[in-house]
């Protein structure tokens, strides 16, 4: 796979013309401006500032090679943190899709995503960090002593969001917090750094330095913001909340999770009951990213609809068969009073959950409606489903829509009531931490529900309803890696949905779990040394494993 020559030493450089076209096009010539010409232009121009800050939301779902580096393509596999969501996901244990030519994200699947030279590690490494570039170009384009609302709003807003960023690569580059923290995890970009030689920090560093820009934001926000897309002071208590859980900080966790989720509640059975998790403004998202018209038209494969959701007319996955789909082993754990066990079908192409939907074939006028989905077939657009594929994500559009506009979910309401169970818990109150989650469940999921009746650990019972609310969403490895679980896909060879390729587990301490870094980067970082050890996966390998949930 190839992929363009660019690196953080590069990008250091390179700060003020990645986040749109508007912020392009006040480029001054001769190059990046210094702090001083910034805060100064920014008095006399202040829509530039604002282009700069409107770009750091908008750079979320814009595919890498939209960028203005040069070099104006796009992968299939290129849609931004989605695309690094969706990567994520399938180098866990519960999300896959088929071995097949048209699967784009093989990599994730077989493991061969820790190769140098790759484009879905580059891309998931250097989105993060061309953000974090716009991050750093926002908080030092006003003085530090500012008393501007404003320009306190925009610089808290920056630092959650850089926040975010660190956050989405620290756990994939180290071992856990508790188990690593003198370790070497990633760079930080910070004001003055030579980024010609700037080592790794570590794993304590990175998450200090998170909860320093969490503490401003939590300090400067409020409630008010134009849209979800954009960070104000739930979103900011939710990142803490992520934070604190990874840093063993129960109680903390506990009471930021409560404070992110203040005047929101969980989305409804009946809200559930159908595909949907595609709308910015559902009351129980928190935070989300914005498919504008623009971005959709970017390109077919440039935002998250073409992948992930079943319902796309003009898409990738329902076009070839690549829809992403659920491991049985984690499917077989739900209860069938569940109204998420609809969010797949089972062997039979069965759901409740689209009863009420319908297909129509724009060539033929054919319509299939509910179950006969599964077979129905659209020249060009749409194959037959496989058992234990995703209907969880509709299409904003409708149905057959050739608009992918469909919003993604960074945060939502029901991720805090998970984070709030488990670490009341750990925290000392497991009764309360109990309480919550099957008040939570019962309520919104399954009536039918008991914490006790499945026989697990209770860190156990909310890590089996996290990977089943948060399937497909990317919070697996994130899981995985801060509980210190292995990678568990199949029990028995002979009995699993996933593809040969695939068929391994991974030992929590493996070295192949952590990530390493792109060639480019250390070509031009001299004071990065790479993650090393083990080898890929075979298949397979580690039969015997067991995490705890799917046992």
């Amino acid at each position: 796979m190839k992929i363009y020559k660019i690196s953080l030493f590069m990008l250091s450089a390179a700060f003020l013309t990645t986040a749109c076209s508007d912020i392009d096009n006040q480029e001054p010539e001769g190059g990046s401006l210094t702090k001083e010409q910034t805060q100064e232009t920014n008095v006399a121009i202040p829509e530039r500032m604002q282009a700069t800050f409107s770009g750091m939301f908008s750079m979320m779902g814009r595919p890498h090679g939209t960028w203005p580096t040069g070099n104006n393509s796009s992968r299939a596999d290129d849609f931004g943190f989605v695309m690094s969501a969706l990567s994520l996901d399938l180098e866990g244990a519960d999300v896959h899709m088929p071995d097949v030519g048209y699967n784009w994200f093989s990599t994730c699947g077989e493991y061969s995503s820790r190769n140098a030279n790759y484009a879905n590690p580059y891309i998931r490494y250097v989105t993060p960090y061309r953000q974090i570039g716009i991050c750093n170009e926002i908080i030092g384009s006003y003085a530090e002593d500012t008393q501007d609302p404003a320009a306190i709003n925009q610089i808290a807003q920056a630092r959650a969001m850089r926040a975010f960023d660190y956050m989405s690569l620290a756990p994939y580059f180290q071992a856990t917090y508790a188990t690593a923290k003198d370790k070497p995890c990633i760079p930080i970009l910070k004001p003055g750094t030579d980024y010609a030689n700037n080592p790794r920090a570590t794993v304590a560093e990175v998450w200090e330095y998170i909860i320093e820009d969490l503490n401003y934001a939590i300090e400067h926000l409020t409630a008010e913001r134009p849209s979800k897309d954009q960070i104000n002071i739930n979103v900011a208590y939710g990142l803490r909340a992520r934070a604190n859980l990874v840093m063993q900080n129960w109680q903390a966790a506990a009471d930021d999770a409560a404070k992110a989720m203040e005047g929101l509640t969980p989305a409804t059975m009946s809200e559930v009951g159908v595909p949907a998790f595609y709308d910015l403004n559902d009351h129980n998202w928190i935070w989300g990213i914005n498919i504008t018209t623009e971005l959709q038209g970017l390109g077919l494969y440039c935002t998250s609809s073409s992948w992930i959701s079943a319902f796309s007319g003009d898409g990738y996955a329902a076009a070839t068969q690549v829809t992403p789909m659920i491991n049985n082993l984690l499917y077989a754990k739900i209860s069938d009073t569940d109204v998420r066990k609809g969010w797949w079908l089972d062997a039979n192409l069965h759901s409740p959950n689209w009863a009420g939907l319908s297909w129509t074939d724009p060539k033929t006028g054919a319509t299939a409606t509910g179950d006969e989905l599964g077979t129905f077939t659209i020249q060009d657009i749409k194959e037959a489903y496989l058992p234990l594929t995703s209907i969880k994500f509709g299409m904003k559009s409708g149905v057959g829509s050739t608009i992918n506009n469909n919003d993604w979910p960074l945060m939502r309401v029901e991720e805090m009531v998970l984070i709030r169970a488990e670490a009341l818990a750990k925290a000392g109150n497991e009764a309360q931490g109990r309480q919550v989650l099957e008040d939570f469940v019962k309520t919104y999921r399954d009536p039918s529900y008991s914490s006790t009746a499945s026989g697990r650990s209770f860190e156990n019972e909310v890590w089996f309803q996290r990977r089943v609310e948060l399937w497909g969403e990317g919070f697996f490895m994130f899981d995985a890696r801060r509980l210190n679980k292995p990678i568990v896909r199949f029990h028995n060879k002979n009995n699993t949905n996933l593809s040969e390729a695939f068929v391994f587990n991974i030992a929590a301490d493996d070295a192949w779990l952590n990530m390493r870094f792109p060639q480019t980067e250390m070509d031009n970082n001299f004071g990065i040394v790479d993650n090393s050890g083990s080898q890929i996966p075979t298949a397979g390998q580690n039969p015997n494993l067991r995490d705890g949930v799917t046992d």
